[in-house]
């Protein structure tokens, strides 16, 4: 369906998916009230209706996806229908990246956490879209139609996990893939009205791109649009493989008893928060203070100063290494440099200008861990907005804007969330207010490493408090 007033773009319809969560398909499922290939079938089905729309999909799989679906299903969300993301490799698609830069062959074999995401009963569909190497934080380009919100396809649904969050807020699949190097699952979690959580580094089978980073800043998961849809991806990703070093995470099913210490901040180091990121971040602290939570406001972890000149300067290290050494970095024999976006290029540039300054940079980067951990000493959680300002008009974002403008702008907007990426620490961003015209707004729920188990029941029981505002409603 489409709301032209509203620009609202939603696909949800009385067929085998409904307006069931992840959970409630796999348990229509396993009830024998609907079959995976009718669940699957839905999907594509509402794909049709709504991708035109939002340009969501990189490489459509669905032949394969629904014959897949006529095998047998196990798994914690079997039956389930879903999407990867287009930096993750799936065997007999291309992985591109998101870039004209990349002449992708098709993948030999899954990539280990394609394997671990399957283990959980999801069908996987076909590939979702993301900005190039998912360094931006919108998921449009600069000679491309972009991937479109459906809250308001006036505006960017954030990124780089752009496509699945607008595929699972449209209602074409309840849950999809992405993984975030800077935000990247949280960010579209709060730009489309999701869930989106950044597990604990560790907590499953890392990126492709992990093993070659000095400071592993990547980690894959979900976005849903409910709490127990993550709890239960979280909870089969530890069936196929437990995390070792860290405290089991098993099936969170609701909220604790236990009332939390919270810290809050409201500001980021890049600058003050706009006024509606402000009134959301205020008003769940009411809410969490109504619940018997106990919140103090707190200092960002660490030099929050240093840290963030550390991160820019990494962020540049990783665009001058895939702008030049794209062939190796990006598994592309065919990579074309010349044909990278002014972001990456830019990004290159910078470092180069700078590249004395990578030692100090990783060290404090590597360093930042240590201070996060001890802001937790007498605090369970930090509060804090999702990003700097709401998300903003397809546009504004766009590597077209020139990389000084730009560069400028994805500081600011995405100004809370890489403090997790470097430290390795569990986030989450929850869909807990809107704006005046119905977009969502994220807050944002930081807690110690291996404590992913907090932030879900505490999410759950936001969401009992004040459910999340529907698409379709």
């Amino acid at each position: 369906m489409i709301n032209e007033p509203t620009r609202r773009v939603h696909a949800f319809c009385d067929d085998a998916l409904g307006d069931l969560d992840s959970v409630g398909v796999a348990a229509a499922v396993a009830a024998g009230d609907i079959s995976a290939r009718e669940a699957a079938q839905a999907a594509v089905d509402r794909a049709a209706v709504v991708n035109p729309t939002l340009n969501a999909i990189q490489h459509p799989d669905f032949d394969r996806g629904l014959a897949r679906s006529d095998g047998p299903v196990s798994g914690i969300l079997a039956g389930v229908p879903s999407f990867i993301k287009d930096n993750t490799d799936v065997a007999g698609l291309p992985s591109d990246q998101g870039s004209l830069a990349v002449r992708s062959r098709p993948a030999t074999a899954d990539h280990r956490f394609t394997e671990q995401f399957r283990s959980t009963g999801l069908g996987v569909l076909g590939k979702t879209t993301m900005p190039e190497f998912g360094f931006n934080a919108s998921t449009e380009w600069e000679t491309l139609a972009p991937t479109r919100n459906p809250w308001h396809t006036d505006y960017s649904p954030g990124g780089s996990s752009g496509g699945s969050a607008a595929l699972v807020a449209a209602g074409v699949v309840p849950i999809a893939h992405g993984n975030d190097g800077g935000g990247s699952i949280r960010i579209p979690a709060a730009a489309c009205g999701l869930v989106g959580l950044k597990p604990t580094r560790g907590r499953v089978v890392p990126a492709a791109e992990s093993a070659t980073l000095p400071v592993d800043v990547v980690s894959n998961g979900v976005l849903t649009r409910t709490v127990r849809d993550t709890a239960h991806f979280m909870a089969g990703t530890q069936q196929f493989l437990p995390a070792a070093g860290m405290k089991p995470l098993g099936l969170v099913e609701g909220p604790s008893e236990r009332r939390l210490r919270v810290g809050l901040v409201l500001d980021s180091v890049t600058g003050p928060t706009d006024d509606d990121g402000r009134r959301a971040v205020l008003a769940t602290v009411d809410r969490l203070t109504a619940l018997g939570h106990d919140v103090t406001e707190v200092p960002i972890p660490g030099d929050a100063v240093a840290f963030m000149g550390a991160f820019t300067h990494y962020w540049a290290l990783l665009g001058f290494s895939t702008q030049h050494f794209g062939k190796r970095v990006m598994h592309s024999p065919d990579f074309e440099k010349g044909a990278t976006d002014q972001l990456t290029r830019g990004l290159a540039r910078t470092f180069w200008r700078h590249a004395w300054r990578t030692p100090g940079a990783i060290r404090v980067l590597k360093q930042s861990e240590q201070s996060y951990r001890d802001a937790f000493t007498d605090i369970d959680v930090i509060v804090s907005p999702t990003l700097g300002y709401v998300t903003p008009k397809l546009g504004h974002l766009n590597p077209a804007a020139g990389f000084e403008v730009h560069f400028d702008r994805l500081i600011r907007y995405a100004a809370f969330t890489p403090l997790n990426n470097a430290t390795g620490g569990p986030a989450i961003s929850l869909p807990l207010a809107q704006t005046a015209d119905g977009r969502p707004i994220g807050v944002h729920f930081s807690a110690v490493h291996g404590d992913e188990q907090t932030l879900l029941e505490l999410a759950y029981e936001l969401e009992a408090d004040t459910p999340f505002a529907r698409i379709q409603a």
